[in-house]
């Protein structure tokens, strides 16, 4: 009798193993499947987009395309996955998906901030605001896109700390490298030099700069000079600006600052520092009165 109940068990379990067993298998297999052909379509897909751009703008949205794609692809077919398995352990799905709904409501009171951060996730994206390789100041911290997703950005910065700042967090976006950079220059140089041999120094240098093939191909415009911007407390500051490739500007900027301390030196143009004036006064007959030596 023992004997024949453990066959009947066996029998039993070799049964379910061949047909819901079985079932279960290929639905984790297609599950795997499923993720495995969604990686290789948004990875095709950045492909095909790539081919038909130079500047790699179109390259960074399809990066960021690609991450937000993989994420959702990813959620639904664990999802639905989840449901298959569930159905064929004999699980009545109709009220597991109604006592999730009442659940769901419960916990989103608690979970607003999630819904926050995906809304705000879904704007950023549809919107074009941040894309991966993007170079980004969010939330009071800066750095290099690496990853975006419907719930998080996150950063790299220039010491190397990764900073994961929530969508929902995030106000204001400014982004210093959309289609194009900019790097501002303030130049000061002492009152008695004159301004217009320093503007021709300024001109000349940028047009050496744009002609030397490690730098020429990242600068997209002739330096823009606006002129004498400010009378500084020891030296007059003359304001220009370059155009770059994004995320060049800041190469570029500081070869082009170390290019003319070096002319400025060869030519005698004085970059002053912060200096004071002592005024002694004078007495009623006129006289001022000597300085304390030491």
């Amino acid at each position: 009798m023992e004997w024949s109940g453990i066959g009947e068990y066996l029998e039993a379990v070799g049964g379910w193993f061949l047909t819901s067993g079985l079932r279960i298998a290929l639905v984790l297999i297609g599950m795997m499947l499923g993720m495995k052909a969604a990686s290789l379509l948004s990875q095709h897909l950045l492909g095909l987009l790539g081919r038909h751009v130079d500047d790699g703008e179109l390259k960074k949205r399809a990066d960021t395309l690609k991450s937000v794609v993989h994420y959702l692809a990813s959620t639904v077919i664990v999802a639905v996955a989840t449901m298959m398995i569930l159905g064929e352990l004999g699980i009545q799905i109709g009220p597991v998906l109604a006592a999730a709904g009442v659940v769901g409501v419960a916990v989103g009171f608690g979970a607003q901030t999630l819904v926050q951060d995906l809304i705000s996730g879904f704007f950023i994206f549809l919107e074009d605001q941040i894309r991966v390789g993007d170079v980004v100041e969010v939330a009071g911290k800066s750095g290099l896109v690496e990853r975006v997703t419907l719930r998080m950005t996150i950063l790299r910065d220039l010491a190397g700390n990764v900073h994961y700042v929530r969508n929902g967090q995030i106000n204001i976006v400014t982004n210093m490298t959309k289609e194009f950079s900019r790097y501002v220059f303030k130049i000061s140089v002492a009152y008695r030099e004159d301004v217009d041999e320093v503007i021709d120094v300024i001109r000349s240098l940028d047009e050496e700069l744009r002609a030397d093939p490690e730098f020429g191909n990242d600068i997209l415009e002739p330096i823009e000079i606006m002129g004498l911007d400010e009378f500084a407390d020891s030296a007059v500051i003359i304001q220009a600006r370059t155009t770059t490739k994004p995320i060049q500007q800041w190469r570029v900027g500081r070869e082009f600052n170390r290019r003319l301390k070096k002319r400025f030196d060869e030519r005698g143009i004085e970059i002053p520092f912060p200096h004071i004036t002592l005024y002694l006064g004078q007495g009623k007959d006129r006289t001022a009165p000597p300085v304390p030596y030491q």
